[in-house]
């Protein structure tokens, strides 16, 4: 009995229910679950390609509708955010070859190229300069060269500003706002905070925040590596024009470097006007002096021999890709290997190096090592292949030649009319949408609407480009704005009476250096591709 006993005393291995205690979801319920926005916005994706491909009817080939009707679905998806962004970039990995629009091969190397190389190398080395705290020496070193004593506002801000615009033209744009931020935000929690802060102190908090964001952005548009944008157009270029001389490094710095330039002096200005009254100076003195800023670079000790390996990396990356192909009657190192050799080459090797390097702290410890390269932000690099493959699909599938048909109307207008109209568009889009997703949608038309009037393709390209990255009114414009508002001292009326005049300055300066300098840079006064 006592065995019994027992037995009957053990938990079953499967509960046993009560028919009474059952309690069943009424039908409401689960309809309430299932009919979610999120769910319903998953499925207009394919319900919006079937309608196109069961109804449009287009000029060209089965292959030209289809790829509309994925374009229209990946888009819905990445709009809504419905699946998350990194996802919805790889369905074109499934769609295209189940909808017939190329080979599982062929999408597969759209996602590995020189240029998704070159963002790989350089994200790591981006890793490596966090790491080990360089972004924050170099920061805290130019501010205390700006700070000026006693303080000047003008020239604090310039100094903040400009450290965030070199950071930014090294690495990504929403990478360098996210380790520029708590350096500036740690130089304001230095000020009076809450109902004491007198106004003139609260403006030169929002001043110093706005130039970060701003100031990230703009950086970004001096370089390859500043932003996905740049590295989308780049590689629609080459996947659209394989003949035509690809878009190296060194070539765009001397036409983006200038521009950013213009579009930073011209916010450092704005921000002054707006933002540093009179008597700023004399508010900020009693609470912000070099003392401070010293202390803080004091704790961070002397450089050690790891920061310094990354920089000679850093330094020694940048040579490369300054000098791998300098003009067209003077080759750079590129030439040796017959132009086998890409951006992305350089930026691997030198990535590379940093898993050789000791970093003489720990004996067998190098500089990096892989668990501090999980923080690669995979999205981007997935987003950009997406981009690439988008574009080699509006290509091959025969959608880039009916584009162009409907786009007959516009042979006649006038190229200055047009161009800051592309310009003006992008950047009203791109409030709305990532920056990467504007320009992916509206380069492959825009090479279209060259095509149409008979002009060079980069002449809209880049103003297309280019514009999506001026998302300067918003919060969900881009990260960067995010890592802004995230911090509370400015709301979206500072955004939007910053950024307007900020937005019409890109445009303006675009506009007028495209035709002039961008003709010189890029040769689009040669054979039209």
């Amino acid at each position: 009995m006592a065995h019994q006993s027992s037995d009957d005393s053990k938990t079953p291995l499967l509960p046993i229910h009560d028919d009474h205690q059952i309690q069943q979801s009424p039908p409401s319920s689960l309809f309430k679950s299932i009919l979610t926005p999120n769910n319903l916005y998953i499925l207009l994706g394919p319900l919006l390609c079937s309608v196109i491909c069961l109804c449009v009817k287009l000029e060209g080939p089965a292959s030209s509708r289809n790829m509309l009707g994925v374009l229209v679905w990946v888009f819905e998806w990445w709009v809504t955010e419905a699946v998350p962004m990194p996802i919805t970039s790889m369905s074109p990995l499934f769609l295209f070859p189940l909808f017939g629009i190329s080979s599982a091969d062929n999408v597969a190397h759209s996602y590995m190229d020189d240029v998704i190389a070159l963002v790989l190398g350089s994200f790591i080395l981006a890793l490596a300069v966090e790491h080990y705290n360089i972004h924050r020496r170099l920061a805290l070193n130019i501010t205390l060269l700006f700070c000026g004593e006693p303080v000047n506002p003008p020239l604090l801000l310039l100094g903040i500003c400009a450290t965030t615009a070199f950071l930014s033209m090294w690495m990504h744009n929403v990478a360098a706002a996210m380790m520029m931020m708590p350096v500036a935000t740690g130089i304001l929690q230095n000020l009076p905070q809450g109902p004491t802060q007198s106004p003139l102190v609260r403006k030169f908090c929002k001043a110093v925040v706005l130039g970060v964001i701003y100031s990230a952005a703009v950086g970004g548009i001096s370089t390859l590596t500043g932003t996905g944008v740049n590295l989308i157009l780049v590689g629609m270029w080459k996947s659209y024009f394989p003949e035509a001389n690809p878009i190296s490094f060194s070539t765009w710095f001397f036409f983006g470097f200038p521009l950013a330039l213009v579009i930073f002096f011209a916010l450092w200005v704005i921000l002054c006007l707006l933002y540093c009254s009179r008597g700023s100076g004399q508010a900020l003195s009693q609470y912000l002096d070099k003392s401070h800023l010293r202390r803080e670079l004091q704790l961070l000790g002397p450089m050690a021999f790891a920061e310094k390996a990354v920089l000679a990396v850093f330094g020694m990356l940048i040579a490369l890709w300054m000098t791998r192909r300098i003009t067209d009657d003077t080759p750079g190192w590129g030439a040796l290997f017959n132009g086998r050799a890409g951006d992305g080459t350089a930026s691997v090797l030198m990535a590379t190096l940093l898993f050789i390097i000791p970093n003489k702290k720990k004996k067998g410890e190098k500089l990096m090592d892989w668990n501090k390269c999980k923080k690669l932000p995979w999205n981007i690099i997935l987003l950009l292949g997406a981009g690439f493959a988008i574009a080699d699909g509006v290509r091959t599938s025969g959608l880039a030649d009916v584009l162009s048909r409907a786009l007959d109307f516009l042979e006649s207008a006038p190229y200055l009319a047009i161009a800051p109209t592309v310009c003006l568009i992008s950047s009203i889009i791109t409030e709305f949408t990532s920056n990467n997703s504007t320009t992916t949608l509206l380069v492959p038309l825009l090479i279209q609407i060259a095509k149409t009037m008979h002009v060079h393709p980069l002449l809209l390209m880049i103003p297309g480009a280019i514009g999506a990255q001026f998302s300067y009114l918003l919060p969900t414009g881009t990260p960067s704005n995010i890592v802004g508002f995230s911090t509370g001292h400015i709301d979206i009326p500072d955004m939007i009476k910053t950024g307007l005049p900020l937005k019409i300055t890109g445009i303006a300066a675009l506009s007028v250096l495209m035709p002039t300098l961008g003709v010189y840079v890029f040769g689009t006064n040669g054979e039209v591709p």
